[in-house]
């Protein structure tokens, strides 16, 4: 069971589920080739999928290729069922990074069959995810720079001002869909600039210069 870390403590709650947005940068749809969706394309992380970004990570060697999807990660401190958009920030606990790992084959099979992605996308260990640091620092939600580096390389560096649905009418909306929990996370979209993982590869994640994550890709 994953608990998340606020400001260096445990959270309050566990994490029952990761509720995940697809496409909600433009140039991230268009590097896959997918069009810009008209609204939120909603999916949801069960909680086997919640680890920590930290350490190694072990992924699935024997299901084709692995896609990291680095994403700002959002807590909830409180239940929102239908929840406007002020509602919405206000429940806002924490702000973090997480990965959402997909499957990238099998993502492809699926889609040719226009069959769900749960297999895809809701594996086991398949969101690790950042500490958490205080929504309080927050001052402006359209203006989160986040960054991910592997083998000391940059492959994505991005920034909320770019996302199409912004982060309260994109809670505000997952609420009116799916019933959000304290503990359970948010993640709003990647940034251009996706690809495979490798086995051994050294991942560092940040968001602004509040926090950064460490790990290792271990293929088993």
């Amino acid at each position: 069971m994953y608990i998340p870390t606020l400001d260096n403590r445990p959270f309050s709650q566990p994490s029952g589920k990761a509720v995940c947005i697809g496409r909600n940068y433009a140039a991230h749809a268009a590097e896959l080739n997918n069009p810009v969706p008209e609204e939120p394309l909603l999916f949801i992380k069960p909680a086997d999928s919640l680890v920590a970004f930290d350490g190694e990570l072990v992924l699935p060697a024997d299901q084709g290729s692995v896609h990291y999807e680095l994403e700002i990660a959002l807590l909830i401190g409180e239940k929102l069922k239908n929840a406007s958009e002020q509602q919405a920030l206000a429940a806002i606990a924490g702000v973090g990074v997480a990965l959402d790992l997909t499957l990238r084959d099998v993502q492809s099979v699926l889609k040719k069959k226009a069959h769900p992605w749960e297999r895809a996308k809701g594996f086991d260990g398949s969101c690790p995810v950042s500490e958490f640091v205080s929504a309080e620092r927050v001052s402006d939600w359209a203006d989160l720079g986040l960054k991910l580096s592997i083998n000391d390389e940059v492959r994505q560096d991005g920034n909320s001002c770019n996302m199409l649905f912004a982060v309260a009418p994109l809670v505000a909306e997952m609420s009116r869909c799916f019933t959000l929990n304290p503990g359970d996370i948010v993640l709003t979209g990647t940034p251009e600039g996706v690809g495979q993982l490798a086995d051994g590869d050294v991942l560092n994640a940040s968001l602004q210069d509040w926090l950064s994550a460490n790990a290792v890709v271990k293929l088993a």
